[in-house]
């Protein structure tokens, strides 16, 4: 698969830091699908273009997702998150990318949601633990965790999202917590 397209659009609509960010997150990806027998090449491509909305005003990202009718009770309390959704959306009507699993990855990657699928997983983790810009203090602990599956992994991250908006004094979606309990559930059984 030919990739240039979507580097050179990402390249002319993203900072240099997110554009390299971008790089190690499909990088990531394409790992993580080939361990966990997934679609490496969607894989990359999903990791390539998941942030494809991140610089983009907020003023802008809320006005492209007002009309979603996946928003979460609280998910506008921070935008940050905006750019996900709106990351879908610009997926689909800029890049001319209509793979639904892609488009969902990208959709969900800042949040997640409950029942995610391995390839939503995957997204959501490389995220997280990409290389190329995430500290090693940081990724190392969900690192530790993918060892015993994604649900593990994805466990480890949503603890240390919540411990980091507690430090921060900052509002925790309730989507949140209500997916760390799922996790727990599921985990425990």
């Amino acid at each position: 698969m030919d990739y240039t397209k979507y580097k050179e659009w990402l390249k002319n609509n993203l900072d240099e830091e997110r554009y390299e960010h971008s790089l190690g997150v499909a990088e990531c990806a394409k790992e993580l699908a080939e361990k966990f027998g997934q679609d490496k090449e969607k894989a990359y491509l999903c990791g390539l273009v998941h942030d494809c909305a991140k610089c983009f005003s907020n003023e802008e990202l809320k006005s492209s997702i007002c009309n979603c009718t996946d928003l979460c009770d609280g998910e506008l309390i921070n935008p940050k998150t905006y750019h996900a959704p709106a990351g879908a959306i610009l997926a689909k009507n800029e890049l001319n990318i209509c793979d639904d699993s892609i488009l969902s990855a990208i959709r969900w990657h800042t949040l997640g949601k409950i029942e995610m699928s391995d390839f939503e997983k995957i997204i959501f983790i490389a995220d997280k633990i990409e290389k190329r810009t995430r500290p090693i203090e940081h990724r190392a602990p969900i690192e530790k965790a993918l060892e015993k599956g994604l649900d593990n992994a994805l466990l480890s991250c949503y603890g240390s999202t919540i411990k980091s908006l507690v430090d921060r004094n900052l509002k925790i979606c309730f989507q949140t917590i209500e997916i760390y309990n799922h996790l727990l559930n599921t985990l425990k059984k």
